[in-house]
């Protein structure tokens, strides 16, 4: 795959105005982007809408978590814009993550990708919310049961992919945010890595935000970041 296809930058931006200043820079360099909840609520999915006319592929990180019928109504008004990828939560059992692929046939170009576990999360937060086990533990449950439902992929963090694809195969989706090129912070991250070791492990796309969007020149730390992905 095309390194600038496997890395998706995450427009974590509180107003159109800056998301739209990063995407103007970025230019031709980046073909993927992640919306998620931040911006559509703050700029609304004309945003989605634009860069899909742009010729974008689009990530949009909803993280569903509802009664079936309003999850499958989500999915369907994210396909309708166009997007590539939605979230529904692992966690929401298989009727949601059913109901989720269920209603994106209608939509060729649309993937259902099951979040495991927050890259924020360790096993002390599984333990305050009531869930036996390790964070290891859970992200390969919910993977499985992910897969049961029909789910294309699954969203985890780098330290978990090397399971992942063993447990999934081949053709899997695995998402991963949480990276950071050597030497940055992996900010709320809990189980972050670097894109070249999530790639490497068998991720097949990156997440990449602010070492991106917050760099002086987003072109060229792209390019840093594809760079670092070749063999």
């Amino acid at each position: 795959m095309d390194p600038r296809s496997q890395i998706i930058v995450a427009l974590d931006c509180d107003n159109r105005a800056t998301a739209d200043a990063v995407v103007e820079q970025l230019g031709g360099e980046c073909r993927f982007y992640k919306v998620g909840l931040e911006l559509l609520t703050a700029a609304g999915p004309e945003v989605i809408k634009d860069l899909v006319a742009r010729g974008k592929e689009l990530f949009l990180d909803l993280k569903l978590f509802e009664i079936p019928n309003s999850v499958a109504g989500a999915v369907r008004a994210a396909g309708a814009l166009g997007v590539s990828m939605v979230t529904v939560h692992g966690m929401g059992g298989i009727s949601i993550m059913s109901a989720a692929v269920d209603a994106a046939r209608d939509f060729p170009g649309l993937r259902i990708l099951a979040l495991t576990v927050v890259t924020s999360m360790t096993d002390a937060d599984l333990t305050d919310i009531g869930v036996g086990g390790t964070v290891d533990e859970q992200v390969l449950r919910l993977a499985r049961l992910a897969q049961k439902a029909g789910c294309h992929g699954v969203i985890a963090s780098p330290q978990d992919v090397a399971a992942l694809r063993s447990t999934l195969g081949p053709d899997a989706l695995i998402v991963t945010p949480g990276v950071a090129l050597p030497g940055e912070s992996p900010a709320e991250h809990a189980r972050p890595g670097t894109p070249r070791a999530a790639i490497t492990a068998g991720a097949s796309h990156v997440v990449v935000g602010r070492t991106v969007t917050r760099a002086a020149d987003p072109a060229a730390a792209f390019r840093l970041v594809r760079a670092s992905l070749a063999p």
